[in-house]
């Protein structure tokens, strides 16, 4: 019989990730990220000023995780 221990889970720290981060997170570049965010397959982006935008770091996170998890 195994005994197995779990780390106990924290809640993921909420950080705005900026275009390059998600692109290297997700291994997309920015058309295909705009065109998954376009047909609601993709976290939408956070306006943060009038040419800057951003992604919630928990929303891609989870996006990843579901990916990972239908390929079960």
């Amino acid at each position: 019989m195994s005994s197995q221990t779990t780390a106990p889970v924290t809640p993921a720290e909420h950080r705005i990730l900026r275009r390059a981060e998600v692109e290297a997170k997700t291994g997309f570049k920015r058309a295909h990220i705009y065109s998954l965010m376009k047909e609601g397959r993709f976290p939408k982006a956070l306006r943060l000023g009038v040419r800057a935008v951003g992604w919630d770091s928990v929303e891609v996170e989870q996006w990843i995780a579901d990916r990972l998890n239908e390929r079960a």
